[in-house]
């Protein structure tokens, strides 16, 4: 019998790791998918106990292949197809050059549209 094989972008987005197959594809390209310590490509085809480092914006995690498929369920179906080994979530706090960007903390600055419309009405001032 032989062992079933999936190409890998393919699983990433029937895994959910990834929105789109084009995402997953893309990442591949741009390096941000490891494959047993080796840079794959798209087309390279997975099989059940290898193991994958991603790097997302939002988190890096290394997984383990459990289960191979090419349809994409929901969340529960996609967790079975792998075993997590180590999730970092990368949530990092502003630098001082993002003040530069545009970029502020809530709370800080002037009033939203919203706010000052709030405070408007709580001390009752009309046009």
């Amino acid at each position: 019998m032989e062992e079933q094989k999936i190409r890998c972008d393919k699983w990433l987005w029937a895994a959910r790791f990834f929105k789109t197959r084009g995402l997953a594809s893309d990442a591949l390209k741009g390096g941000k998918v490891e494959l047993n310590g080796s840079k794959p490509k798209a087309s390279k085809t997975l099989a059940v106990g290898d193991k994958l480092k991603i790097t997302q914006v939002h988190r890096k995690v290394e997984i383990e292949v459990v289960a191979l498929s090419d349809k994409r369920g929901s969340a529960e179906q996609a967790q079975t197809l792998y075993k997590l080994v180590y999730e970092e979530l990368l949530q990092r706090k502003p630098t001082a050059d993002m003040a530069l960007l545009g970029y502020r903390e809530k709370g800080k600055g002037r009033p939203t549209k919203r706010e000052r419309r709030q405070i408007e009405s709580f001390v009752g001032f009309e046009d």
